[in-house]
């Protein structure tokens, strides 16, 4: 099972895109996050042409994510991470797909910090935190992917102070992203790379694509019953490349089931 994880931003502005990339790589399980589209305006047809069934859980201008499976039904068992439940931001979704549990997450991005903004992106981190210990102690064959607005180290970044007050890489950030690795995740990116730089994202500005100065910001964390199944996985550098790209590349991981 070939899994992926990509932060599309902006799924109706980039379909082109996408349905090219999905036509030339034909995953089994995409994880997309930021669509910024509304829950009527998910681009449903022109996925299933593909063969690509989908559950999604949208929001007008912001966020939004969505699970896609090829050739299958994905069985939706969350819309939205448990813990608050007047929490209406679409961050979270979470669906079986043959056999397997798998979520899309789009974790606050906490900028501008210190402020309200941060203090929401970790209490965000805490509700995943609790669910995520609940999906551990059940056992389950689970998958937790998407764009965690963490980078874990500094080896995940490219070398720069210009960020050091950035929320994506404060202590309290990455403490979180420990401890949920702590409760028995595995990183799988970092475990089949365990050196080296794994870009995923590289800002718009300052033309840092072409300088290639990026950083490490899509995760896949696998359940202790699949870190036994990786096989594989990697970044799809080239479609950040793309005319009309999102600032995110396509992280992808083969699980042997």
């Amino acid at each position: 099972m070939k899994i992926v994880t990509f932060n599309i931003n902006n799924i109706n502005k980039r379909l082109h895109n996408l349905v090219a990339w999905l036509g030339r790589t034909e995953p089994d399980v995409v994880c997309l996050q930021e669509l910024k589209a509304e829950q009527r305006a998910f681009p449903e047809r022109a996925l299933r042409e593909l063969d690509y069934r989908s559950v999604w859980q949208g929001e007008r201008s912001w966020n939004g994510v969505a699970i896609l499976a090829r050739g299958s039904e994905p069985v939706l068992t969350r819309s939205s991470l448990p813990g608050n439940p007047e929490d209406s931001q679409a961050r979270y979704i979470e669906a079986a797909v043959n056999g397997v549990l798998i979520s899309s997450i789009y974790l606050p991005n906490g900028n501008p910090q210190p402020g309200p903004r941060f203090h929401y992106k970790l209490a965000w981190f805490e509700r995943l935190l609790a669910h995520a210990a609940d999906l551990i102690a059940a056992g389950l064959p689970v998958v937790l992917a998407g764009d965690y607005n963490v980078v874990p180290t500094a080896e995940d970044i490219y070398p720069t102070r210009s960020l050091d007050k950035n929320a994506l890489i404060q202590p309290e950030s990455r403490q979180a992203f420990a401890r949920l690795l702590a409760q028995g995740w595995t990183d799988a990116l970092r475990r089949l790379h365990p050196k080296g730089p794994l870009w995923t994202f590289w800002d718009y500005e300052r033309d840092r694509w072409r300088s290639n100065k990026g950083m490490r910001l899509d995760h896949f964390l696998l359940s202790p019953v699949l870190s036994e199944r990786l096989v594989d996985g990697g970044v799809d550098r080239w479609v950040r490349g793309e005319d009309n790209a999102s600032d995110h590349a396509p992280a992808w991981i083969v699980l042997d089931l």
